[in-house]
């Protein structure tokens, strides 16, 4: 299955096309609040030599992160599926980000610490073991001295966008390719309209008063 990973979470945006346990081609940029999905999908789809009709699945990375990419990210595969019907994945960026420390030899307990804002973190523990990792502490929103001290009993891992927010950190940036290993792994496909961003906390809005109409205008 010829599958299209797309991680947009992060200031670090990417894209990977992969079949068969072979990456075929991947393209990234850094910076900037758009997402500029078609133009990296093109990219990509011209060094694998492939047409769009070639993607069989598209996985999505769902955060939590950026607001803006993730829902660019989303829409992007809502999009393609009502053209084509194409198979999709939401697969969440912190256990991508667990599969990428996992990949790079690590074993150990690790912390993923990525900004939320407000001055405040989302963080998961995990253990990691001969490319293998395990949910220690699930996914949750925490303080900056609670993410100081997990580093007391496990390795931290942030975006590098934090790396100097937190001295001896690791700076592991999410990446589409390691959403593609665990999407490869998965059956579990949905349809557009499940896909939501990972999103901790409760919506807070003020609804707008009715507008005034006044006599004579």
């Amino acid at each position: 299955m010829t599958i299209l990973a797309v991680e947009f979470s992060s200031d670090q945006r990417s894209v990977a096309i992969a079949r068969g346990g072979s990456v075929l081609s991947r393209a990234e940029e850094t910076g900037g609040r758009t997402a500029h999905a078609f133009a990296l999908i093109e990219r990509a789809l011209a060094e694998a030599k492939l047409e769009r009709d070639a993607i069989e699945c598209i996985a999505v990375g769902l955060g939590p992160g950026s607001y803006a990419g993730i829902r660019a990210g989303i829409a992007l595969a809502q999009g393609w599926q009502m053209a084509t019907g194409v198979r999709l994945l939401g697969i969440s960026t912190v256990e991508a980000m667990a599969a990428q420390a996992a990949a790079s030899g690590m074993t150990e307990r690790i912390t993923i610490a990525i900004d939320a804002q407000r001055n405040e973190f989302y963080a998961a523990t995990y253990q990691l073991d001969s490319g293998s990792f395990q949910l220690i502490n699930p996914l949750r929103v925490t303080s900056l001295d609670a993410v100081k001290a997990s580093a007391a009993d496990s390795r931290l891992i942030v975006w590098p966008e934090l790396h100097g927010r937190f001295p001896g950190s690791e700076a592991i940036p999410p990446d589409a390719t390691a959403l593609y290993r665990l999407a490869a792994t998965r059956t579990d496909f949905i349809s557009g309209a499940e896909l939501a961003p990972i999103y901790l906390r409760e919506a807070n809005f003020i609804k707008a008063p009715p507008s005034r109409v006044i006599p004579g205008i």
